[in-house]
């Protein structure tokens, strides 16, 4: 890593969730921490790459739709190191007035993002974290970029699956929800132990390591985050089933990520 993007606080030696994903995704803002957690998790999971680009296309179909559909403010919460595909890239693409507010706690992926989105006043990011949304609604960075008033779209995007039982979750969905106007939306992918529980148990043990866990739910804890908002279809569904853009894929439960998308009536 380029130490230009380096901030003087971070802690290299223990291993960041956002930077593990950026090297999964080909990024090269990691550590070697980063780097042999993600080859441990190579090893547990040999598809992980497959497995964060397929969740990195599903961002992008979601994003897309959710624009297309005429919202035109999106908040990504836990929303890591920029690659290519930003939220802001695929949202302006459809809308160019579109406006995005990023929102991490790693200072790598803050500190990347802030260089990037510099002198681009449609967009911002806040470092925060997601467990204390109520703070990043009251964010004055996020009031200068977004309405509340009008509708917007929560992204947490692999992102749930690092907050505990004990840190609730799904109030954490439901403060988003109730702070959103009607027609806003949220998209959503977290990790799943329903097709092979053993193998999403040894990847939580390896983040035991991380800055956050990784805390599997199956299909049923993870629609509970939907509660109060109207499914899009196909509901929740595997990753890469969420609206496809080419030939569906025929074995889905590999993916380990349910993804789905809501809207607030």
């Amino acid at each position: 890593m380029d130490s230009e993007w380096i901030p003087p606080e971070v802690d290299s030696q223990r291993p960041s969730v956002a930077r593990v994903y950026d090297f999964l995704l080909g990024g090269s803002h990691n550590f070697a921490s980063d780097r042999d957690l993600a080859t441990g998790l190579l090893r547990i999971e040999p598809q992980a790459r497959e497995l964060a680009q397929a969740n990195r296309a599903f961002l992008r179909r979601a994003v897309r739709t959710v624009a297309e559909a005429g919202v035109e403010q999106f908040v990504d919460i836990g929303s890591g190191i920029p690659t290519q595909g930003n939220v802001h890239e695929i949202a302006q693409a459809v809308n160019p007035g579109a406006r995005v507010v990023y929102v991490d706690n790693d200072d790598v992926a803050v500190a990347h993002s802030r260089r990037i989105l510099a002198g681009d006043d449609r967009t911002t990011v806040i470092q925060a974290d997601m467990r204390r949304p109520a703070d990043i609604l009251a964010h004055p960075e996020l009031k200068r970029v977004v309405d509340l008033g009008r509708p917007v779209a929560f992204l947490l995007v692999a992102a749930l699956h690092l907050v505990k039982d004990h840190e609730d979750p799904a109030g954490i969905v439901a403060t988003l929800r109730d702070a959103g106007a009607a027609g806003s939306h949220v998209v959503l992918s977290h990790l799943t132990h329903e097709a092979q529980p053993g193998k999403t148990a040894a990847i939580g043990k390896l983040y035991d390591r991380a800055t956050s866990p990784a805390v599997s739910r199956s299909h049923s804890e993870i629609l509970h985050f939907f509660d109060g908002w109207d499914m899009l279809d196909p509901g929740l569904v595997y990753v890469p089933l969420w609206r496809p853009e080419g030939d569906p894929e025929p074995n889905p439960e590999r993916f380990l990520l349910f993804g789905g998308v809501g809207r607030r009536p």
